[in-house]
Protein backbone atom coordinates (compact mmCIF):
# COMPACT_ATOMS: atom_id res chain seq x y z
CA UNK A 1 0.00 0.00 0.00
CA UNK A 2 2.98 2.62 0.56
CA UNK A 3 3.77 1.98 -3.23
CA UNK A 4 0.18 2.48 -4.13
CA UNK A 5 -0.32 5.76 -2.06
CA UNK A 6 3.47 6.86 -3.92
CA UNK A 7 2.18 6.31 -6.83
CA UNK A 8 -0.92 7.99 -6.55
CA UNK A 9 0.65 11.09 -4.58
CA UNK A 10 2.59 11.41 -7.87
CA UNK A 11 -0.17 10.91 -10.16
CA UNK A 12 -2.70 13.69 -8.13
CA UNK A 13 0.32 16.00 -7.54
CA UNK A 14 1.30 15.84 -11.57
CA UNK A 15 -2.43 15.75 -12.30
CA UNK A 16 -3.20 19.04 -10.19
CA UNK A 17 -0.41 21.50 -11.71
CA UNK A 18 -2.43 20.37 -15.14
CA UNK A 19 -4.97 21.63 -13.93
CA UNK A 20 -3.62 24.66 -12.27
CA UNK A 21 -2.17 25.30 -16.13
CA UNK A 22 -4.98 24.74 -17.73
CA UNK A 23 -6.87 26.90 -15.27
CA UNK A 24 -9.81 25.26 -15.41
CA UNK A 25 -10.79 22.48 -12.78
CA UNK A 26 -13.54 20.77 -14.29
CA UNK A 27 -11.27 17.84 -14.10
CA UNK A 28 -11.58 17.32 -10.56
CA UNK A 29 -14.33 15.29 -11.51
CA UNK A 30 -11.67 12.83 -12.25
CA UNK A 31 -10.19 12.65 -9.33
CA UNK A 32 -12.42 9.66 -7.26
CA UNK A 33 -11.70 7.64 -10.45
CA UNK A 34 -7.79 7.95 -9.96
CA UNK A 35 -8.20 7.34 -5.95
CA UNK A 36 -10.01 4.14 -6.69
CA UNK A 37 -7.45 2.51 -9.91
CA UNK A 38 -4.76 3.19 -7.13
CA UNK A 39 -6.48 2.67 -3.91
CA UNK A 40 -9.47 1.25 -3.07
CA UNK A 41 -9.75 -0.98 -6.21
CA UNK A 42 -13.61 -1.22 -5.90
CA UNK A 43 -14.07 -1.01 -9.42
CA UNK A 44 -12.46 -4.09 -11.82
CA UNK A 45 -10.82 -1.78 -14.28
CA UNK A 46 -9.49 -4.90 -16.42
CA UNK A 47 -12.41 -7.43 -15.54
CA UNK A 48 -11.69 -8.81 -19.10
CA UNK A 49 -8.31 -10.02 -17.91
CA UNK A 50 -10.47 -12.82 -15.64
CA UNK A 51 -12.55 -14.19 -19.07
CA UNK A 52 -11.69 -16.57 -21.33
CA UNK A 53 -10.34 -16.60 -24.87
CA UNK A 54 -11.91 -15.07 -27.45
CA UNK A 55 -13.19 -12.39 -25.05
CA UNK A 56 -9.86 -11.91 -23.42
CA UNK A 57 -7.69 -11.41 -26.56
CA UNK A 58 -10.41 -9.17 -28.40
CA UNK A 59 -10.45 -6.50 -25.51
CA UNK A 60 -6.49 -6.70 -24.61
CA UNK A 61 -6.77 -5.03 -28.71
CA UNK A 62 -9.47 -2.80 -27.45
CA UNK A 63 -7.82 -1.69 -24.54
CA UNK A 64 -4.74 -1.08 -26.12
CA UNK A 65 -5.76 0.48 -28.99
CA UNK A 66 -8.52 3.14 -26.93
CA UNK A 67 -5.15 3.78 -24.93
CA UNK A 68 -3.42 4.99 -27.73
CA UNK A 69 -5.87 7.01 -29.43
CA UNK A 70 -6.62 8.49 -25.73
CA UNK A 71 -2.97 9.61 -25.47
CA UNK A 72 -2.80 10.70 -29.21
CA UNK A 73 -5.82 12.93 -28.43
CA UNK A 74 -4.27 14.42 -24.88
CA UNK A 75 -0.96 15.01 -26.99
CA UNK A 76 -2.19 16.53 -29.93
CA UNK A 77 -4.61 18.60 -28.05
CA UNK A 78 -1.85 20.36 -25.94
CA UNK A 79 1.41 19.57 -26.97
CA UNK A 80 2.10 19.14 -30.37
CA UNK A 81 0.93 18.01 -33.39
CA UNK A 82 1.88 17.14 -36.91
CA UNK A 83 0.88 18.94 -40.16
CA UNK A 84 1.80 18.62 -43.80
CA UNK A 85 2.50 21.56 -46.15
CA UNK A 86 -0.60 21.33 -48.86
CA UNK A 87 0.20 23.99 -50.89
CA UNK A 88 2.58 26.31 -52.48
CA UNK A 89 1.68 29.48 -50.13
CA UNK A 90 4.99 29.74 -48.65
CA UNK A 91 7.31 28.54 -51.48
CA UNK A 92 10.13 28.29 -51.16
CA UNK A 93 10.22 28.81 -47.25
CA UNK A 94 8.00 25.60 -47.08
CA UNK A 95 7.54 23.61 -49.77
CA UNK A 96 5.03 21.41 -50.65
CA UNK A 97 5.59 17.92 -48.52
CA UNK A 98 7.33 19.54 -45.37
CA UNK A 99 6.08 18.05 -42.58
CA UNK A 100 5.66 20.06 -39.43
CA UNK A 101 6.23 19.36 -36.05
CA UNK A 102 3.91 22.16 -34.88
CA UNK A 103 4.16 23.13 -30.83
CA UNK A 104 1.18 23.83 -29.23
CA UNK A 105 3.14 25.13 -26.42
CA UNK A 106 4.58 28.01 -27.93
CA UNK A 107 1.50 30.40 -27.69
CA UNK A 108 -0.70 28.17 -25.39
CA UNK A 109 -2.98 25.03 -26.27
CA UNK A 110 -6.03 26.16 -26.38
CA UNK A 111 -8.98 24.82 -24.12
CA UNK A 112 -10.97 22.16 -27.02
CA UNK A 113 -14.20 23.97 -27.74
CA UNK A 114 -15.71 20.72 -29.53
CA UNK A 115 -13.92 18.27 -27.22
CA UNK A 116 -15.64 14.87 -28.73
CA UNK A 117 -13.92 14.41 -31.61
CA UNK A 118 -12.02 11.39 -33.64
CA UNK A 119 -8.12 11.79 -32.66
CA UNK A 120 -6.12 12.28 -35.80
CA UNK A 121 -9.18 14.12 -37.69
CA UNK A 122 -9.19 17.68 -37.67
CA UNK A 123 -13.69 17.13 -39.58
CA UNK A 124 -14.48 14.71 -41.22
CA UNK A 125 -13.92 10.50 -41.47
CA UNK A 126 -11.94 9.19 -43.95
CA UNK A 127 -14.03 6.67 -46.29
CA UNK A 128 -17.23 7.29 -44.44
CA UNK A 129 -16.81 11.21 -45.50
CA UNK A 130 -19.27 12.33 -42.46
CA UNK A 131 -18.23 14.77 -39.41
CA UNK A 132 -15.50 13.22 -36.98
CA UNK A 133 -16.43 15.40 -33.96
CA UNK A 134 -19.91 16.07 -32.31
CA UNK A 135 -20.63 19.67 -31.92
CA UNK A 136 -22.01 19.81 -28.23
CA UNK A 137 -20.63 20.23 -25.50
CA UNK A 138 -19.29 23.24 -27.24
CA UNK A 139 -17.33 25.41 -25.22
CA UNK A 140 -16.26 29.66 -24.61
CA UNK A 141 -12.85 29.79 -25.98
CA UNK A 142 -9.65 29.84 -23.78
CA UNK A 143 -6.20 29.31 -23.76
CA UNK A 144 -3.81 27.91 -21.47
CA UNK A 145 -0.37 30.09 -20.78
CA UNK A 146 2.41 29.52 -23.07
CA UNK A 147 5.91 30.07 -23.77
CA UNK A 148 5.32 33.23 -25.74
CA UNK A 149 3.25 35.31 -28.08
CA UNK A 150 3.37 34.98 -32.02
CA UNK A 151 5.66 37.75 -33.40
CA UNK A 152 6.44 39.53 -36.45
CA UNK A 153 7.17 37.28 -39.29
CA UNK A 154 6.59 34.11 -37.60
CA UNK A 155 5.35 31.07 -39.02
CA UNK A 156 1.96 30.51 -37.83
CA UNK A 157 -0.18 27.65 -38.21
CA UNK A 158 -4.31 28.61 -37.34
CA UNK A 159 -7.53 27.48 -38.39
CA UNK A 160 -9.10 29.17 -41.32
CA UNK A 161 -11.13 31.91 -40.55
CA UNK A 162 -13.44 31.87 -43.45
CA UNK A 163 -13.81 28.88 -43.21
CA UNK A 164 -17.04 29.01 -40.33
CA UNK A 165 -19.32 28.47 -43.78
CA UNK A 166 -18.99 26.43 -46.70
CA UNK A 167 -20.25 24.15 -49.40
CA UNK A 168 -20.59 20.69 -48.60
CA UNK A 169 -20.30 19.06 -51.97
CA UNK A 170 -16.63 17.94 -51.78
CA UNK A 171 -15.83 20.08 -55.03
CA UNK A 172 -16.41 22.97 -53.48
CA UNK A 173 -15.46 22.05 -49.95
CA UNK A 174 -11.66 23.87 -50.32
CA UNK A 175 -13.65 27.43 -51.83
CA UNK A 176 -14.31 30.48 -49.51
CA UNK A 177 -17.88 30.18 -49.33
CA UNK A 178 -18.39 33.97 -49.45
CA UNK A 179 -16.07 34.67 -52.73
CA UNK A 180 -18.43 32.16 -54.24
CA UNK A 181 -21.28 34.06 -53.25
CA UNK A 182 -19.69 37.51 -54.46
CA UNK A 183 -18.76 35.67 -57.73
CA UNK A 184 -22.21 34.60 -58.53
CA UNK A 185 -23.51 37.59 -57.66
CA UNK A 186 -21.21 39.67 -60.08
CA UNK A 187 -22.43 37.26 -62.31
CA UNK A 188 -26.39 37.54 -61.83
CA UNK A 189 -26.06 41.58 -61.69
CA UNK A 190 -23.83 43.28 -63.68
CA UNK A 191 -20.74 45.08 -62.16
CA UNK A 192 -21.76 49.10 -61.27
CA UNK A 193 -19.19 50.99 -62.78
CA UNK A 194 -19.72 53.98 -60.89
CA UNK A 195 -19.64 53.04 -57.28
CA UNK A 196 -17.34 55.76 -55.97
CA UNK A 197 -20.50 58.27 -56.60
CA UNK A 198 -22.30 56.19 -54.52
CA UNK A 199 -23.18 57.40 -50.58
CA UNK A 200 -21.26 54.58 -48.37
CA UNK A 201 -24.80 53.50 -47.43
CA UNK A 202 -26.09 52.89 -51.01
CA UNK A 203 -22.67 50.94 -51.63
CA UNK A 204 -23.24 48.55 -48.49
CA UNK A 205 -26.94 48.40 -50.10
CA UNK A 206 -25.66 47.63 -53.62
CA UNK A 207 -23.01 44.85 -52.25
CA UNK A 208 -25.86 43.17 -50.21
CA UNK A 209 -27.79 42.65 -53.50
CA UNK A 210 -24.94 41.21 -54.82
CA UNK A 211 -24.13 38.73 -51.71
CA UNK A 212 -27.77 37.51 -51.28
CA UNK A 213 -27.91 37.07 -55.17
CA UNK A 214 -25.27 34.57 -55.02
CA UNK A 215 -26.11 33.00 -51.57
CA UNK A 216 -29.72 32.63 -52.90
CA UNK A 217 -27.94 31.04 -56.30
CA UNK A 218 -26.11 28.70 -53.73
CA UNK A 219 -28.68 27.72 -51.74
CA UNK A 220 -31.32 26.76 -54.80
CA UNK A 221 -28.76 24.33 -56.50
CA UNK A 222 -27.98 21.64 -53.80
CA UNK A 223 -27.10 19.04 -56.50
CA UNK A 224 -24.20 21.05 -57.99
CA UNK A 225 -23.03 22.61 -54.44
CA UNK A 226 -24.33 20.03 -51.56
CA UNK A 227 -25.51 22.23 -48.09
CA UNK A 228 -24.24 24.88 -46.82
CA UNK A 229 -22.93 23.54 -43.26
CA UNK A 230 -20.99 25.25 -40.52
CA UNK A 231 -17.91 24.53 -38.45
CA UNK A 232 -16.74 25.49 -35.06
CA UNK A 233 -13.28 27.10 -34.76
CA UNK A 234 -11.25 24.42 -34.14
CA UNK A 235 -12.93 21.94 -36.38
CA UNK A 236 -11.87 24.43 -39.58
CA UNK A 237 -9.56 23.68 -41.88
CA UNK A 238 -5.74 24.07 -40.30
CA UNK A 239 -3.62 26.96 -42.32
CA UNK A 240 -0.01 27.94 -42.23
CA UNK A 241 1.35 31.60 -43.06
CA UNK A 242 3.63 34.04 -42.21
CA UNK A 243 2.28 36.79 -39.41
CA UNK A 244 2.98 40.14 -40.92
CA UNK A 245 1.25 42.22 -38.61
CA UNK A 246 0.19 42.19 -34.68
CA UNK A 247 -2.55 43.04 -32.99
CA UNK A 248 -2.32 47.11 -32.54
CA UNK A 249 -0.30 47.77 -35.96
CA UNK A 250 -1.13 49.32 -39.35
CA UNK A 251 -0.46 47.71 -41.82
CA UNK A 252 0.45 49.25 -45.63
CA UNK A 253 1.43 47.33 -48.80
CA UNK A 254 2.92 49.59 -51.20
CA UNK A 255 4.49 47.94 -54.53
CA UNK A 256 4.86 44.61 -52.67
CA UNK A 257 6.88 45.67 -49.34
CA UNK A 258 5.15 45.73 -46.06
CA UNK A 259 5.35 48.82 -44.11
CA UNK A 260 4.29 48.41 -40.26
CA UNK A 261 3.86 51.45 -38.72
CA UNK A 262 5.21 53.36 -41.38
CA UNK A 263 8.22 51.27 -41.36
CA UNK A 264 8.92 48.85 -44.44
CA UNK A 265 9.22 44.80 -43.12
CA UNK A 266 12.08 42.67 -43.92
CA UNK A 267 10.85 40.25 -46.87
CA UNK A 268 11.55 36.68 -46.35
CA UNK A 269 14.65 35.52 -47.56
CA UNK A 270 12.67 33.40 -50.20
CA UNK A 271 10.09 35.80 -51.23
CA UNK A 272 8.26 34.80 -54.50
CA UNK A 273 6.53 36.76 -57.08
CA UNK A 274 5.55 35.80 -60.13
CA UNK A 275 6.83 37.16 -63.21
CA UNK A 276 6.01 36.08 -67.15
CA UNK A 277 8.72 34.39 -69.00
CA UNK A 278 9.30 34.05 -72.42
CA UNK A 279 11.69 31.08 -72.81
CA UNK A 280 13.56 30.09 -76.14
CA UNK A 281 14.23 26.44 -75.07
CA UNK A 282 13.01 24.30 -72.20
CA UNK A 283 14.31 24.37 -68.97
CA UNK A 284 16.47 21.57 -67.77
CA UNK A 285 15.05 19.36 -64.87
CA UNK A 286 18.60 20.20 -63.06
CA UNK A 287 18.10 24.19 -63.27
CA UNK A 288 14.50 23.42 -62.16
CA UNK A 289 16.33 21.29 -59.24
CA UNK A 290 18.89 24.49 -58.61
CA UNK A 291 15.98 26.92 -58.77
CA UNK A 292 13.29 25.15 -56.62
CA UNK A 293 10.80 25.31 -59.91
CA UNK A 294 7.91 22.57 -59.45
CA UNK A 295 6.12 21.13 -62.56
CA UNK A 296 3.30 22.90 -60.51
CA UNK A 297 5.44 26.19 -61.39
CA UNK A 298 5.94 24.88 -64.59
CA UNK A 299 2.19 23.71 -65.47
CA UNK A 300 1.41 27.52 -64.68
CA UNK A 301 3.81 29.08 -67.44
CA UNK A 302 3.01 26.25 -69.79
CA UNK A 303 -0.85 27.12 -69.14
CA UNK A 304 -0.68 31.04 -68.53
CA UNK A 305 2.62 32.24 -69.38
CA UNK A 306 3.71 33.17 -65.87
CA UNK A 307 5.31 31.24 -63.14
CA UNK A 308 6.60 32.09 -59.00
CA UNK A 309 10.31 32.79 -59.34
CA UNK A 310 12.75 33.86 -55.98
CA UNK A 311 14.81 36.86 -56.51
CA UNK A 312 17.44 34.02 -57.10
CA UNK A 313 15.64 32.24 -59.64
CA UNK A 314 14.49 35.45 -61.66
CA UNK A 315 18.35 36.89 -61.55
CA UNK A 316 19.60 33.44 -62.95
CA UNK A 317 17.28 32.97 -65.56
CA UNK A 318 18.19 36.81 -66.44
CA UNK A 319 21.80 35.97 -67.48
CA UNK A 320 20.85 32.97 -69.36
CA UNK A 321 19.77 34.49 -72.60
CA UNK A 322 20.35 30.76 -74.50
CA UNK A 323 17.20 29.66 -72.74
CA UNK A 324 15.01 32.85 -71.88
CA UNK A 325 13.97 35.57 -73.92
CA UNK A 326 12.05 38.09 -71.69
CA UNK A 327 11.54 38.02 -68.13
CA UNK A 328 9.22 40.83 -66.22
CA UNK A 329 6.90 41.01 -63.08
CA UNK A 330 3.21 40.55 -63.03
CA UNK A 331 1.65 43.80 -62.00
CA UNK A 332 -2.28 43.57 -62.83
CA UNK A 333 -4.11 42.00 -60.14
CA UNK A 334 -7.84 42.44 -59.22
CA UNK A 335 -9.84 44.87 -56.96
CA UNK A 336 -12.78 42.87 -56.39
CA UNK A 337 -11.69 39.69 -54.96
CA UNK A 338 -9.75 41.38 -52.01
CA UNK A 339 -10.80 41.69 -48.17
CA UNK A 340 -13.27 43.38 -47.92
CA UNK A 341 -15.55 42.42 -50.52
CA UNK A 342 -18.07 44.80 -50.06
CA UNK A 343 -15.42 47.21 -49.62
CA UNK A 344 -14.15 49.12 -52.55
CA UNK A 345 -11.53 50.26 -51.09
CA UNK A 346 -9.52 49.93 -54.61
CA UNK A 347 -6.82 47.84 -52.73
CA UNK A 348 -5.25 45.09 -54.75
CA UNK A 349 -2.85 42.34 -53.39
CA UNK A 350 0.46 44.58 -54.19
CA UNK A 351 -0.88 48.16 -53.25
CA UNK A 352 -3.41 47.56 -49.88
CA UNK A 353 -3.98 49.84 -46.89
CA UNK A 354 -3.30 51.24 -44.63
CA UNK A 355 -5.66 48.88 -42.45
CA UNK A 356 -5.22 48.96 -38.58
CA UNK A 357 -5.65 45.56 -36.96
CA UNK A 358 -7.53 45.53 -34.09
CA UNK A 359 -6.26 44.83 -30.59
CA UNK A 360 -7.83 43.57 -27.24
CA UNK A 361 -9.27 46.26 -25.48
CA UNK A 362 -8.62 48.73 -28.10
CA UNK A 363 -11.38 50.42 -29.56
CA UNK A 364 -12.02 52.23 -32.98
CA UNK A 365 -14.32 54.68 -34.44
CA UNK A 366 -16.84 53.04 -36.80
CA UNK A 367 -17.95 55.23 -39.83
CA UNK A 368 -20.15 53.44 -42.83
CA UNK A 369 -16.83 53.76 -44.54
CA UNK A 370 -14.70 51.27 -42.73
CA UNK A 371 -17.20 48.93 -41.46
CA UNK A 372 -16.61 46.65 -44.14
CA UNK A 373 -13.24 46.23 -43.08
CA UNK A 374 -14.52 45.17 -39.19
CA UNK A 375 -18.07 44.44 -39.46
CA UNK A 376 -16.89 40.47 -39.98
CA UNK A 377 -14.56 41.11 -36.45
CA UNK A 378 -17.18 42.50 -34.51
CA UNK A 379 -20.06 39.97 -35.97
CA UNK A 380 -18.77 36.85 -36.41
CA UNK A 381 -16.07 36.46 -34.82
CA UNK A 382 -16.83 38.38 -31.42
CA UNK A 383 -20.32 37.32 -31.69
CA UNK A 384 -21.99 40.67 -31.89
CA UNK A 385 -25.55 41.35 -33.25
CA UNK A 386 -24.89 44.31 -35.55
CA UNK A 387 -27.52 46.30 -38.18
CA UNK A 388 -27.22 49.06 -40.11
CA UNK A 389 -30.54 51.29 -40.19
CA UNK A 390 -30.71 54.41 -41.70
CA UNK A 391 -27.38 55.39 -42.29
CA UNK A 392 -26.71 54.31 -38.48
CA UNK A 393 -24.87 51.45 -36.78
CA UNK A 394 -26.78 49.60 -34.14
CA UNK A 395 -24.50 46.89 -31.78
CA UNK A 396 -26.82 44.41 -29.72
CA UNK A 397 -29.49 47.13 -30.34
CA UNK A 398 -27.92 49.87 -29.50
CA UNK A 399 -26.29 52.80 -31.14
CA UNK A 400 -22.96 52.69 -31.42
CA UNK A 401 -20.25 55.00 -33.14
CA UNK A 402 -16.92 53.02 -31.95
CA UNK A 403 -16.03 49.42 -30.84
CA UNK A 404 -13.74 47.89 -28.12
CA UNK A 405 -12.06 44.70 -29.12
CA UNK A 406 -12.06 41.39 -27.40
CA UNK A 407 -9.06 39.65 -29.01
CA UNK A 408 -6.30 40.58 -30.81
CA UNK A 409 -5.67 39.93 -34.41
CA UNK A 410 -3.25 38.74 -36.73
CA UNK A 411 -2.24 39.31 -40.68
CA UNK A 412 -0.93 36.62 -42.18
CA UNK A 413 0.52 36.33 -45.23
CA UNK A 414 2.56 33.49 -47.51
CA UNK A 415 5.82 34.16 -48.92
CA UNK A 416 4.45 33.16 -52.56
CA UNK A 417 3.09 36.61 -52.52
CA UNK A 418 1.25 35.90 -56.10
CA UNK A 419 -0.15 33.15 -55.28
CA UNK A 420 -1.46 32.73 -51.78
CA UNK A 421 -4.80 32.65 -50.43
CA UNK A 422 -4.54 34.64 -47.31
CA UNK A 423 -5.33 37.95 -44.95
CA UNK A 424 -5.88 40.37 -48.06
CA UNK A 425 -8.30 38.20 -49.64
CA UNK A 426 -10.00 36.95 -46.38
CA UNK A 427 -9.06 39.33 -43.39
CA UNK A 428 -7.58 39.02 -39.68
CA UNK A 429 -7.05 35.68 -37.78
CA UNK A 430 -8.35 36.05 -34.60
CA UNK A 431 -6.65 35.43 -31.44
CA UNK A 432 -8.72 32.13 -30.75
CA UNK A 433 -7.93 30.78 -34.30
CA UNK A 434 -4.53 30.13 -33.50
CA UNK A 435 -3.08 26.83 -33.10
CA UNK A 436 0.32 26.89 -32.65
CA UNK A 437 4.05 27.34 -33.97
CA UNK A 438 6.17 24.83 -36.70
CA UNK A 439 9.15 24.41 -34.77
CA UNK A 440 11.49 21.67 -37.17
CA UNK A 441 10.93 19.47 -40.15
CA UNK A 442 10.74 15.81 -39.82
CA UNK A 443 9.94 15.13 -43.15
CA UNK A 444 10.14 16.18 -46.26
CA UNK A 445 8.96 14.47 -49.90
CA UNK A 446 8.94 16.59 -53.21
CA UNK A 447 5.47 15.70 -54.84
CA UNK A 448 7.64 15.38 -58.40
CA UNK A 449 9.61 12.87 -57.64
CA UNK A 450 9.58 9.54 -56.96
CA UNK A 451 11.38 6.99 -54.15
CA UNK A 452 14.66 7.89 -52.60
CA UNK A 453 15.20 11.02 -55.27
CA UNK A 454 12.25 12.56 -53.58
CA UNK A 455 13.52 12.90 -50.42
CA UNK A 456 14.60 16.40 -49.93
CA UNK A 457 17.64 14.98 -47.20
CA UNK A 458 19.06 18.75 -46.60
CA UNK A 459 15.41 19.94 -45.00
CA UNK A 460 15.10 16.81 -42.73
CA UNK A 461 15.03 18.20 -38.69
CA UNK A 462 15.29 21.85 -39.99
CA UNK A 463 14.21 24.13 -37.61
CA UNK A 464 11.78 26.51 -39.10
CA UNK A 465 12.40 29.24 -37.48
CA UNK A 466 15.90 29.48 -39.25
CA UNK A 467 13.84 30.13 -42.22
CA UNK A 468 13.66 34.20 -42.57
Amino acid sequence: MKKQWAKFSIVIILYLLFLLWLESWLGLIVIPFIYDVYITKKINWQWWKDSDNPVRTIMSWIDAIVFALVAVYFINLFFFQNYVIPSSSLEKSLLTGDYLFVSKMSYGPRIPETPLTMPLTQHTLPILECKSYIEWPHWDYKRAKGLGKVQVNDIVVFNYPAGDSLCSNIRYQAQDYYQLCYGYGYQIYSLNDNLDSLSAMERREYFNVIYNAGRNYINENPVEFGEVITRPTDRRENYVKRCVGLPGQTLQIKNRIIYLDGKANKEPDNVQYTYYVKLRHSLSDELMKELGISMEDLTSLNTNGFMPLTKHAVATLGKRKDIVESISIVTDASEWDIYPLNGNMHWTRDNYGPIWIPAKGESIKLTLENLPIYERPIKVYEGNDLQVKDGKIYINGKQADSYTFKMDYYWMMGDNRHNSADSRYWGFVPEDHVVGKPIFIWWSSDPDRRGIDGIRWSRLFRFVDNIK
